[in-house]
């Protein structure tokens, strides 16, 4: 307030008139009123009446107001009354509302102890609440201390974290449904811990809340018995199940004997349909006499273990039954062991075949157990160390083994055995087989491998290698010998693999087809070689079959062939296989042997025609010969004839000269005669049947004086019954004639030759033995051939046709002649004459 006591609004309102315009005396009387007192206490006087002067001072200012002044004064008025309501109705309302924020002041200090007390009640006893508020995405309120309850577990809603797999997942739905569908649930869980812990889900004010407490006394001891239940049940039933399951019976039995539960194998064993119709059937899976020991001891309430037999399916099995006592009878279960005795069988027939088996390798086997004795050996090994079975049956140890064959001194010398044996037997304890390789005194070489056995133990292979080593070493001595030999060759030799790649050549061959040694060194394909040669060999086909050969999968033949160079040389090629798919090429200049090939066949040529040459003057002085000859030999009998006079004893001795000379003499003619019939294909047989026997003889006899004269005995070897064969007789008689004259010119005084005839299915065979000088190797070719003649040391002196005419005549019927010889050991020749009657004639 001013000092005259105006209001502070009242003044703004009238200062703000005043500084308006004067109008009609606006001024002067708003003046008047300002200046009046405006206290009406002050103003009043002392019996409570305004003083007229103040009420016609207030007059007399209005008085002074225009219409439109009055009107502001109006307006003014009017806001200064709104100002002071305004002002009373705000105290009024600052007085009300501080006495309401009093009141919820109060109110909220007596709600938050009624908290506080609940809280302190909530938190007395173990427990977690976890509050959902409604609004999605909202994170829950956990009140509580979680490890009194969940254990050391950072997540109370992590409760995989804290409970059972089961119970987790339990939990977890049962929340699920509280959020989403407010389905209240109240359920008792055992931690991880063991702990037993009592959940409760409700919605309350539209919140969420699962309390998690402890549970204590009865509770707990509930939830501990419900747990063992579910334990003892779930585990009765998997065992139930397990039962169910095995594929062998068991079944169990009351105090009285009688079956009260089999399993389905129970029933399938004694052929049920159900366990229920084998339990109410009463029916028994083994017969009387085997039923009566598990009755027996049954009731006396022992232990029973035993193999029985019992029919399955119409087939007799092997059951190993066991029987034990229970609360209110016995259990039994029967394992079928059939398959296993099978099995066992079988085993053992296997170890004895693998015994055997190793008894037949010539590799030493030796077996040795855990406890380092010996469980197994075979005759390898003991003919190998020559060691007494006896000894060995014992099962020593593998330290007497080693110092029994040290004694025998049959183990390498070692200048400290007991360290050497102590390495050995690191073999016991190896993870992985050792081999070793032992130089005994006596000169051989054993590999030895030690192999650890996975049941313990080690079993020793000892293979005497000596041979092996001593082949490689000749080998490798042949490989190189193979190889300077290969390398001194002048025919070029080149081996090619299967993938046509250059493997071995030799020196020559790079000479040959003039390639460096550098080039060839890096195994070229035989392409490759091909292009660098071409020069020289132009393609010509015969190389191309040698790429082609070299080269080839399927068909790999050999070929051979010549080729000549575009150097004028003439070079004789070849391919040979190799069983390990390689190709073998071989190259040979045969330039000069060419030419001397050539100037040798003109010359045979020349030599073949000289020969023709006489041979047909032979033929022709024979004939010419001939008749002259039959002309003397006439004479000759005529002058010996008594009717032309006597002769004295002198001529007769001269004329017989003449007839014997002039006999030989037309002999030979005629012996040369028929080769030349032969040789010209002119001859013909007689064929007939020819007695074998009286061939022979007829043959003898025309030696008969030669043998008489020479001392020399025939043995005729035939059989009596040997029977004919169809031939021309006077040509057989004719070829044994000359092979027994031949035998008798070679045979020394005194000897005995051997004349004999066997008959077989298809042939007949003569051979004539004698026991003369024999005849040599290199001579053996040539005894056959015209006026081919040979003493070898006799007295023999013939024209070399004999022979000859023998392998002329046994040819013309189809045989054969072959002849058996040797320096100093005698001669036999033999004729084969074919039975067959259609071959002889084809023949002649």
């Amino acid at each position: 307030m001013g000092q005259t006591g105006m209001p502070d609004a009242i003044r703004t309102t009238v200062e703000g008139f005043w500084a308006r315009p004067p109008r009609s005396g606006f001024r002067a009387a708003l003046a008047v009123l300002l200046w009046l007192p405006c206290d009406p206490v002050s103003a009043q006087s002392a019996s409570g009446d305004y003083p007229i002067s103040l009420v016609g001072a207030y007059i007399a200012a209005f008085a002074l107001l225009g219409q439109h002044e009055l009107a502001a004064l109006a307006l003014t008025l009017g806001i200064l009354c709104f100002a002071v309501v305004t002002a009373i109705l705000l105290v009024r309302t600052r007085r009300r509302l501080a006495q309401v924020e009093g009141a919820a002041r109060d109110e909220s200090i007596a709600a938050k102890a009624a908290i506080d007390r609940a809280y302190a009640l909530l938190l007395c006893e173990p427990q977690i609440l976890v509050i959902w508020a409604p609004a999605p995405g909202a994170e829950p309120e956990i009140v509580g201390e979680p490890p009194l309850v969940v254990g050391e577990r950072p997540d109370v809603l992590a409760f995989a974290s804290w409970l059972p797999p089961e119970a987790a997942r339990e939990m977890e739905r049962c929340v699920d449904a509280l959020r989403a569908r407010g389905v209240g649930f109240t359920m008792m869980v055992t931690a991880i811990s063991g702990q037993a812990v009592e959940a409760e889900g409700r919605v309350i004010g539209a919140r969420a809340i699962l309390r998690l407490r402890l549970a204590s006394g009865i509770k707990s001891e509930l939830a501990q018995l419900r747990l063992r239940h579910e334990k003892q049940t779930a585990e009765t039933d998997a065992i139930r199940t397990l039962i169910e399951t095995l594929v062998v019976p068991i079944w169990a039995r009351d105090a009285a004997g009688a079956i009260v539960f089999a399993n389905p194998a129970y029933a399938r064993a004694v052929e049920a349909k159900t366990p229920e119709e084998a339990v109410e059937g009463g029916i028994e899976l083994f017969d009387r006499p085997a039923r009566g020991e598990l009755l027996r001891a049954h009731e006396a309430g022992q232990h029973y273990a035993r193999r029985l037999p019992a029919v399955v399916a119409g087939e007799r099995h092997s059951f190993d039954v066991i029987a034990v006592p229970a609360a209110d009878g016995s259990i039994g279960i029967a394992l079928d062991v059939t398959e296993a005795e099978l099995m066992r069988a079988e085993f053992n027939r296997m170890i004895e075949a693998h015994r055997r088996t190793l008894d037949q390798l010539a590799t030493g086997v030796a077996i040795f157990g855990s406890d380092r004795r010996l469980g197994f050996y075979n005759a390898a090994y003991r003919i190998l160390w020559g060691l007494d079975a006896a000894f060995l049956n014992q099962r020593p140890t593998d330290s007497a083994v080693l110092d029994q064959l040290r004694a025998a001194r049959k183990l390498p010398d070692e200048q400290d055995f007991r360290q050497w044996k102590a390495a050995l037997f690191e073999a016991y304890r190896a993870p992985e087989t050792n081999e070793h390789t032992w130089h005994l005194p006596d000169g051989r070489t054993i590999r030895v491998v030690t192999t650890p056995n996975p049941e313990g133990g080690v079993t020793y292979l000892f293979d005497d290698v000596t041979e092996r080593l001593d082949l490689e070493r000749r080998y490798d001595a042949l490989i190189r010998v193979q190889r300077e030999t290969l390398d001194n060759l002048n025919e070029a030799v080149a081996v090619f693999a299967s993938d046509g790649r250059l493997r071995l050549h030799n020196p020559a061959f790079a000479r040959l087809w003039q390639l460096a040694p550098e080039l060839l060194s890096q195994e070229p394909h035989v392409e490759t070689v091909s292009s660098w040669s071409r020069s020289l060999h132009n393609d010509q086909p015969i190389w191309q079959r040698l790429r082609a050969t070299i080269t080839a999968i399927d068909v790999r033949s050999p070929i051979a062939g010549r080729l000549e160079r575009a150097d004028g040389s003439l070079v004789d090629c070849a391919s040979t296989p190799l069983p390990d798919g390689a190709t073998l090429v071989t190259f040979q200049d045969v330039t000069d042997t060419v030419n001397v090939e050539r100037a040798l066949r003109e010359r045979n040529e020349a030599l073949e025609a000289a020969d023709k040459l006489k041979i047909d003057f032979v033929h022709h002085v024979s004939y010419e010969l001939r008749s002259p000859l039959t002309n003397i030999i006439g004479f000759a009998h005529f002058l010996s004839d008594p009717v032309t006079g006597p002769l004295t004893p002198k001529q007769r001795e001269y004329l017989g000269y003449i007839t014997a000379s002039t006999n030989a003499l037309l002999a030979i003619i005629n012996n040369i005669l028929d080769l030349a019939t032969v040789d010209a294909g002119a001859m013909t047989l007689n064929l007939g049947s020819v007695d074998i026997r009286a061939t022979m003889e007829a043959a003898a006899e025309g030696v008969q004086d030669r043998l008489i004269k020479s001392g020399i005995i025939l043995d005729i070897r035939v059989a009596s019954d040997i029977g004919t064969f169809v031939a021309d007789e006077w040509r057989v008689r004719q070829s044994l004639f000359n092979l027994l004259a031949n035998a008798v010119g070679f045979s020394p005084a005194g000897e005995t030759i051997i004349f004999a005839a066997h008959r077989f299915k298809d042939a007949v065979v003569f051979s004539v033995t004698d026991r003369g000088p024999g005849i040599p190797a290199e001579v053996q070719g040539k005894v056959f051939d015209w006026f081919e003649t040979h003493s070898l040391g006799s007295r023999h002196r013939g024209t070399g046709l004999g022979l000859s005419l023998v392998r002329s005549f046994v040819e013309l019927h189809g045989g054969s002649v072959r002849l058996e010889s040797a320096p100093g050991r005698g001669t036999t020749v033999i004729c084969v004459f074919p039975v067959d009657r259609a071959a002889a004639r084809t023949a002649a």
